[in-house]
């Protein structure tokens, strides 16, 4: 019959329970678990790359006005919020599912083999590339010593009258198990963490305080399943803050101390805590508290110019650089007969020169303010919230000095200023520092913890352990021992072959050369002539 005549082979769709099954086969193979695991640590590396919502909201608005075209393709993409984004959780969900696929049939395949006795002996053993071969005078003699030198290397035996087989290694697979059992485990408590957990944080002035309240925060993000009308009641009074730098010539500037005295108030107790580098507050109830950063904060009061005082208080100055030139906005939007509004730098060391004014030293030796103002008619509160890092200059103008030129300021601590045409005064009371609190908690922190280390563990099993085979097989006065590495990697087998066979014999022998390794092995070249008359 020619290939032309031959009838067509028919292909059958697969049903909806096979199209399922090889679906299911294809998730919970290594390979695909493997590809998943690579595109999650793929897909964090756009999480280190650009700022994120749920860590600095600010931080992604100033990127986006930076970079416009780029932002309309990232916002889409979720680059913004990679770690909440669909297609993130798709694959953090897919690899959990795959990875639980993988272990539980691996499991009780593991489990039958442990429960089987070492496999039976080879008929013959001479074949395998390791093998030694001798005379024994007394065969059950033989291999009892050849038992009783496998279980002292902790090999599992089967003793039969043609010799003994025994095996070891079966903690490798084991080890194998207990790591993708801790990346499972990883993956509860990162997913504990993610939906149960939270951080917020909160620029707190010396002398204030802080309560664990939604309102509270400057920044917050939580999980899915957190209760943010219900959070954990608690205070801290930001009592002082006290920040030391290197005075010397090597290093000059650097840090030397951090050090945060607060005052503690939760479920009726209240005690005094010193927050350093490093030794953040924990609450009973889990919650963590850290210093995340510092600054200045500048003491302001505006009057107006009907002589009342429209806004007294400290006006926090955000860092520029590392010798802390800061920045900060005075809004006094109820100042009357016009809202003034105030664009100041801090110098905590100030220095004027051809350059400008700046700082030069991160500590306060020499503060001082510059300030420009701002003059408008009052406006109409909107309600819709804004920056008061950022000042609107809209319905606002420049206050005019001396012949026609924009007023500039300059005040030192306890200096102040009379504002023209009558439109009040202003004056630099002092200063003192702030602190940003960052406020977590990670319910699944130590679960994660242990997974890590168990995982970890068991890696170092799989990695170490070397399974391995070993077989004595006795025909008449005749042994062979021989063995079987079922790792590629694996080294040693020569020389636990050769301390078994010298076990078996009863003495001991010399290492086979590669021409008697190719025709069969013996003990000597007087061994091997004897085997060719034979």
């Amino acid at each position: 019959m020619s290939r032309e005549d031959r009838p067509a082979t028919e292909t059958r769709a697969m049903s909806t329970r096979e199209f399922l099954r090889w679906c299911w086969t294809q998730l919970t193979s290594m390979r695909t678990a493997l590809a998943l695991l690579f595109l999650v640590a793929l897909g964090s590396v756009p999480g280190s790359m650009f700022p994120q919502y749920n860590i600095s909201p600010v931080e992604v608005q100033l990127y986006k006005n930076d970079n416009p075209e780029l932002a309309a393709v990232l916002e889409p993409l979720g680059m913004f919020s990679v770690y909440t984004s669909p297609w993130f959780s798709a694959l953090y969900l897919l690899l959990f599912i795959s990875l639980i696929g993988c272990i539980l049939p691996r499991i009780g395949v593991y489990a039958r083999n442990v429960a089987k006795p070492p496999p039976r002996l080879p008929a013959r053993p001479e074949r395998l590339a390791e093998h030694r071969s001798g005379t024994v005078d007394d065969a059950p003699a033989a291999i009892a010593r050849a038992d009783s030198w496998l279980r002292a290397k902790r090999y599992r035996t089967l003793v039969t009258a043609d010799g003994v087989s025994a095996e070891r290694g079966y903690s490798r697979e084991a080890g194998n198990l207990v790591f993708h059992s801790g990346l499972v485990v990883l993956l509860v408590g990162l997913a504990w963490s993610s939906l149960l957990g939270f951080h917020g944080s909160a620029v707190v002035v010396e002398g204030n305080s802080f309560s664990n309240s939604i309102t509270q925060y400057d920044e917050f993000s939580a999980g899915g399943l957190v209760d943010t009308d219900h959070l954990t009641p608690f205070t801290v009074d930001v009592n002082s803050f006290v920040a030391e730098f290197e005075t010397g010539d090597v290093q000059r500037g650097a840090a030397r101390r951090f050090d945060t005295q607060m005052t503690v108030h939760h479920d009726g107790e209240t005690w005094d805590q010193l927050i350093q580098v490093n030794h953040p507050l924990t609450l009973p109830t889990g919650e963590q508290v850290n210093v995340m950063g510092h600054g200045y904060a500048a003491h302001i009061t505006v009057t107006d110019g009907n002589g009342d005082v429209a806004f007294a208080g400290p006006v926090v100055f955000l860092p520029q650089d590392g010798n802390f030139s800061s920045i900060g906005v005075v809004k006094v939007p109820d100042a009357r007969p016009q809202r003034l509004a105030f664009e100041a730098f801090f110098f905590p060391t100030a220095v004027l020169d051809e350059t400008g004014p700046h700082s030069v030293f991160p500590d306060a030796l020499n503060p001082e303010v510059f300030m420009n103002a701002w003059s408008g008619d009052p406006a109409v509160e909107d309600g819709v919230p804004e920056s008061i890092y950022v000042l609107d200059t809209a319905g606002l103008a420049p206050i005019e000095g001396d012949n026609g030129e924009v007023l500039r300021m300059r005040l030192v601590p306890g200096s102040g200023m009379e504002l023209p045409d009558g439109l009040g005064s202003i004056t630099f009371e002092g200063w003192s520092r702030w602190v940003k609190l960052q406020v977590s908690i990670t319910p699944g922190n130590a679960l994660t913890l242990v997974s890590l280390a168990v995982a970890v563990a068991g890696l170092c099993v799989s990695l170490f352990v070397r399974p391995r085979r070993l077989f004595v097989r006795i025909t008449g006065d005749r042994a062979a021992v021989a063995g079987l590495d079922r790792t590629d990697a694996a080294s040693g087998l020569d020389d636990e072959v050769t301390g078994l066979a010298e076990a078996v014999l009863g003495g001991p022998i010399t290492q086979p050369t590669t021409e008697q390794a190719e025709w069969g092995g013996g003990l000597s070249a007087a061994s091997l002539q004897e085997e060719e008359l034979k």
